[in-house]
């Protein structure tokens, strides 16, 4: 059996893994967002036009 000392850092860093893949996809999205508002944008001025 894993010592408790040994297991609760192998849960630290299982979450902070985690949690850090999760920002990541987070700033991807908010990213990907920005990107489409700035091309719907541009398409709705070559509409215009």
């Amino acid at each position: 059996m894993i010592p408790y000392e040994v297991s609760i850092k192998y849960m630290l860093a299982g979450y902070t893994i985690i949690l850090t893949v999760l920002a990541i996809y987070l700033v991807c999205l908010l990213v990907r967002w920005k990107n489409l508002k700035r091309d719907l944008q541009a398409l709705q001025e070559i509409e215009k036009k």
